[in-house]
């Protein structure tokens, strides 16, 4: 049986791409995946990473399984783990692998760049 960390309750996690350099060792295997950060809010940081550590001692696998907006449960391989207390609890982080069509990346548009570009560089109207 796969050794798993699992979301009980609250909003699916958010993941976000990284791109750090002790990152990239982490991707290796024959598929092409991303990896990405998540943060969680946790009773027990430390047991969890402990969790993890004892698994990847074992060459065991381990997952975060949590329900995407859609209500399905979905599974992505942990690959890093930490914990740190922040004012409202602990929090877990954690680097999971995701394949590249379960990767969604947000971009947004700021008119207050455009405007600084053009103060800079005198492209007024």
């Amino acid at each position: 049986m796969d050794e798993k960390i699992t979301i009980i309750e609250g909003p699916p996690p958010t993941f976000e791409a990284v791109n750090d350099g002790w990152v990239l060792g982490l991707n290796e295997g024959p598929n092409l995946s991303d990896i990405a950060i998540t943060r969680l809010r946790t009773f027990n940081g430390p047991a969890l990473v402990e969790r993890c550590y004892r698994a990847w001692h074992e060459s065991k696998p381990i997952f975060l399984e949590f329900r995407e907006q859609d209500g399905l449960e979905n599974q992505a391989p942990i690959v890093a783990a930490r914990t740190m207390e922040i004012d409202e609890g602990q929090m877990l982080i954690l680097w999971v692998r995701l394949d590249n069509e379960e990767v969604e990346l947000e971009f947004g548009y700021d008119d207050d760049f455009d405007d600084d570009i053009e103060d800079d560089y005198g492209f007024m109207d």
